[in-house]
């Protein structure tokens, strides 16, 4: 080994030691299948993968190991609540993607069921609970009604406040679920549970049907006594196992009071069928009309999915197409969140795009905000947030198929060809006025959303960090050199003649390359401005979507071995 080559490896070794380690959001490329919740207007982020940039350099699906939370009350320069990454979460708390996390907003609550384990063995089924309060993970004693329930990913689920009960229908279980699974193929879940939020209990109760069912959505409307809504997602009716699509004309509905699945038929638009969508409710101010908005979702065969917006009207069982309003490729994308925020606006974050490697707007880490009554300057679907819209208008999409007006008064209230079933006829004319919960432990008065500065690491420990592994490798090299020269007998003639001039500067070279600037720009659109708001004008789709350039290194050790859905 010559000289050069010995200071070669000292070079390459500091430089290594001096490349800081990636970060989840300036870094952020993707995040999918996650989970979302809402305490106190502080939207949760949990869980499912990330992507990094580039995808072309980091085409590996990382665990999402962080707990990421966005305040929807500070909104920064890009028009969206800003997300910080400044929560512990313990080692042994689960990373999973597909699934759910079920908040208690009444005690400041959130409980994490369900999911898949992306590496290593699922462990045993464990309910852990995020106090938002003292921002700790816990896992909940297991109770005796829990004997035979499993872990389950992509169902569907939804919790009910007023009950702080978790409902979740279907799903699959498999070896990344359950332990010791084995090589069994995954089989999709055909019944409803329940979990009771105070009681640590819960209930197994049968589906509409036998049949397995997984990757649909599930929402809550406070019609009759509570009903759940479900549809989309992929079925399993055969004994061989054989997936085919859920009908989406094929709308399931439970009645909680009752206890009582029923089947309707739905007219008008209807969608294609898919998986992996996701979705959220709101309703008239006079509850004349329920209306259920999703996006997107996978084909159930082979495809890249979709990227579109349709409105589900009820009780007139309706399919709107709401979005796009012109033909166009746009970004087809699944396994993302929705979230609905005072019932006027519905953050969609994040998905995975099967036809495309652009990052999903790096800026305000994948985020789009939908107007579910297009409440702003421009009549825009698609615009920024604003945390002072707090009630919902109906659009006039909807008004022009159910008659009435943006505060409701609907007068199509039955589906086309009248109820499959008598009772949905008067269920759907009653309204469920939900009682008063009373929390069950000490709330203060006005609680603060996590520290944006809590868990930061001191300057001064990252400088003696970096100082310090420089000086280690440092010192590993100075004694590998001089064992060299000890057992080197003569210099050559050239290695006597190499100057000093001639070695490259360490702390040009111990920096590492220079990174290219980063970027973030609209594909081929315009940003206009909305009387003080951005509205994004998009590309031919139409479509919230940013593209950016930046480079960045794979920042999880917890690496997933395979791209699973991607």
């Amino acid at each position: 080994m010559t000289t050069r080559q010995v200071l070669g490896v000292f070079l390459a070794l500091a430089a290594v030691t001096l490349q800081q380690p990636a970060d989840l959001l300036k870094d952020f490329c993707r995040i999918f299948g996650h989970q979302t919740a809402v305490i106190d207007r502080t939207l949760y982020i949990d869980g499912g993968f990330v992507n990094y940039n580039p995808l072309s350099q980091h085409p590996l699906n990382d665990t999402n190991t962080a707990l990421l939370y966005a305040d929807v009350d500070i909104i920064n320069y890009d028009g969206m609540p800003t997300v910080y990454d400044n929560l512990t979460k313990p080692a042994d708390a689960p990373d999973v993607n597909g699934g759910i996390l079920w908040s208690d907003s009444v005690n400041k609550m959130l409980y994490l069921y369900g999911g898949e384990f992306s590496q290593g063995s699922p462990a045993n089924l464990s309910i852990w609970t995020y106090d938002a309060l003292y921002h700790q993970w816990s896992p909940m004693k297991p109770d005796a009604t829990q004997k035979n329930i499993q872990r389950a990913s992509y169902g569907a689920g939804v919790a009910l406040q007023d009950r702080a009960a978790g409902f979740y229908y279907g799903g699959w279980l498999s070896n990344a679920s359950v332990p010791a699974w084995g090589s069994l193929p995954p089989m999709a879940l055909s019944g409803l549970l329940e979990y009771d939020m105070l009681q640590n209990s819960w209930t197994n109760s049968t589906g509409p049907d036998t049949v397995g069912r997984a990757e649909g959505v599930m929402v809550y409307i406070p019609s009759s006594e509570g009903m759940l809504v479900y549809f989309g997602g992929v079925k399993t009716p055969y004994s061989n196992g054989t997936v085919v699509g859920q009908p989406m004309d094929e709308i399931l509905l439970y009645d909680i009071s009752g206890s009582k699945w029923y089947t309707q038929k739905a007219t008008g638009q209807v969608p294609e069928q898919r998986r992996r969508f996701c979705a959220g409710v709101t309703w008239a101010q006079d509850y004349s009309s329920y209306n259920i908005y999703f996006y997107g979702g996978l084909s159930i065969a082979e495809g890249p999915g979709f990227d579109d917006v349709y409105i589900l009207t009820l009780p007139s069982f309706r399919w709107i197409k709401w979005y796009p309003v012109a033909p166009g490729p746009g970004y087809p994308h699944h396994s993302m969140s929705c979230t609905v925020i005072d019932g006027a606006q519905m953050i969609v974050m994040g998905g995975t795009y099967p036809n495309s490697t652009d990052c999903d707007v790096p800026k305000v880490i994948g985020m789009h905000n939908m107007y579910l009554g297009k409440q702003n300057p421009q009549n825009a679907i698609w615009a920024r947030f604003r945390p002072n819209i707090t009630t919902y208008q109906v659009p006039t999409e909807i008004i022009s198929v159910i008659g009435g007006s943006p505060t409701g008064g609907a007068t199509t209230k039955t589906p086309a060809n009248g109820f499959d079933d008598r009772d949905l006829e008067i269920f759907f004319q009653r309204v469920y006025t939900a009682p008063t919960r009373q929390p069950t432990r000490a709330i203060p008065t006005s609680t603060e959303p996590p520290s944006t500065s809590a868990k930061s690491t001191p300057v001064g420990a990252i400088v003696g960090g970096v100082v310090g592994g420089v000086c280690g490798v440092s010192a590993a090299a100075v004694i590998l050199y001089c064992c060299w020269r000890r057992k080197k007998s003569a210099p050559t003639e050239a290695e006597e003649e190499m100057k000093e001039s001639e070695l490259p500067e360490l702390d040009a070279f111990a920096a590492g390359p220079e990174q290219p600037s980063r970027r973030s720009e609209l594909h081929g659109s315009l940003l206009v401005e909305l009387e003080g708001d951005t509205a994004m004008k998009m590309s031919p789709s139409s479509h919230p979507i940013l593209s950016d350039d930046a480079i960045s290194p794979a920042t999880s050790q917890r690496r997933s071995a395979t791209s699973t859905f991607s």
